[in-house]
């Protein structure tokens, strides 16, 4: 809810899926749930059906995501609550049929991954390794926070468990099918103050 340009940076997310085509969220909510719920509704003033998962104690990102699973399609479009990136929907559809993949990660380039971790790549796009925050520097790919994967990912997380998705779940599929689409376009993470701040300016194109 954090606001960019006097909009809550949730309702870009929302206005970029809708763009693409999308018409059903899912919003997994937990700290400050009703302040989200009341505020989106039903999703009509944003021309989608919004639903709700609301976490009663803090699970992480995939045991968000378990909790979730009873009101999820197939397959799942995941995008990470505090980033922003342009991505390509209908491109990482294409990618996810064409390969046959498990999941499809975006991804994009930065000159300095030692914030994000990073990822790596083979030639044919297939993400090959993970790298966490600290242990790498310099130039890179690094996981955007959007994920397109077939539902049956969610059979490996135990429910009513905290789990991460990023180092527990997809570091365990890297032996299976795994890809990522890079990012040519914006992306920014709101996480720090500075980059909220710079947000105030970067996405003013998308607040109109």
């Amino acid at each position: 809810m954090a606001l960019v340009a006097g909009v809550p940076f949730l309702q870009l997310l929302l206005r970029q899926l809708r763009a693409q085509g999308v018409t059903e969220v899912v919003l997994g909510t937990g700290y400050k749930a009703e302040q989200i719920e009341s505020y989106f509704g039903d999703g009509a003033d944003a021309e989608l059906a919004i639903r709700y998962s609301r976490e009663t104690e803090p699970l992480g990102t995939g045991g968000a995501l378990k909790l979730a699973e009873p009101l999820l399609g197939d397959p799942v479009l995941v995008i990470n609550g505090d980033s922003y990136v342009e991505f390509d929907l209908a491109g990482a559809c294409d990618l996810l049929q064409s390969k046959d993949a498990d999941l499809i990660m975006v991804l994009h380039r930065v000159p300095e991954v030692s914030r994000y971790g990073s990822v790596t790549t083979d030639d044919s796009s297939r993400i090959v390794e993970f790298v966490e925050k600290g242990n790498r520097t310099g130039e890179g790919l690094i996981n955007a926070g959007v994920y397109l994967f077939q539902k049956k990912i969610l059979e490996k997380i135990p429910s009513g468990k905290a789990v991460s998705l990023e180092r527990e779940v997809f570091t365990e599929l890297l032996a299976e099918k795994v890809y990522g689409l890079v990012s040519d376009g914006t992306f920014i993470d709101i996480g720090i103050p500075n980059d909220l701040e710079r947000a105030q300016t970067l996405l003013t194109p998308w607040v109109q």
